[in-house]
């Protein structure tokens, strides 16, 4: 009958062991939970603004293709007066007269 009354002992610490366990594996898996939801927030945080900054870089990109061809383009002008000016003698010789 003792022995009885220990094992029934022994199993109810075990219980309540368990429970204690259980428990807290269930705050962990929570906190796990709670971190792995902030976690993706910040990943959607961040990947919106990743979106913006390529939007920006996209946005610059194009502004910079254009002023380069502006650029190409006025220094093909440039170069085409220069071509079609007269000389500095000539032009020195027509002040002269």
């Amino acid at each position: 009958m003792e022995a009885i009354k220990k094992k029934m002992q022994m199993l109810k610490l075990d219980k309540e062991n368990a429970l204690d366990r259980a428990e807290q594996a269930e705050a962990e898996q929570k906190q796990a939970e709670e971190r792995s939801k902030q976690l993706e927030d910040e990943l959607a945080a961040m990947q919106k603004k990743l979106k913006g900054t390529e939007d920006e870089l996209d946005k610059y990109s194009e502004a910079l293709k254009d002023a380069q061809e502006k650029l190409e383009l006025a220094e093909k002008k440039a170069a085409d007066v220069r071509m079609a000016a007269p000389g500095p003698t000539t032009c020195l010789g027509a002040h002269a007269q």
